[in-house]
């Protein structure tokens, strides 16, 4: 992926490709409780997806706190931009038909 993205104060967020083998270290890192929990799986896409802020690397996270100070640090706007760029059409088309 490595597409940028700026936020509304001009900060510079660099993205990383978010696989199926992305996901599969984020079952291991954040166990079977976390892992079947859909809200907080996306979360954890989403922190695992930024790459950079403002040229500085942010870490693949390792760990339940590590997801949630990527996520703090990126703010809600930026989760769910973020959110919307790596789910893809698709994924958006299946929620927006969940229930139909």
């Amino acid at each position: 992926m490595s597409e940028v993205i700026t936020d509304r104060t001009g900060r510079r967020i660099m993205l990383r490709d978010v696989g199926v083998a992305v996901q599969m270290r984020l079952f291991k890192i954040l166990g079977p409780a976390l892992s079947v929990n859909p809200a907080y799986m996306h979360g954890a896409m989403v922190a695992a997806a930024v790459a950079m802020i403002d040229e500085v690397p942010v870490p693949f996270p390792q760990s339940e706190a590590a997801v949630e100070q990527v996520l703090e640090k990126i703010g809600m706007e930026m989760i769910e931009a973020i959110g919307v760029l790596i789910s893809g059409p698709g994924d958006a088309h299946e929620l927006a038909m969940a229930g139909n």
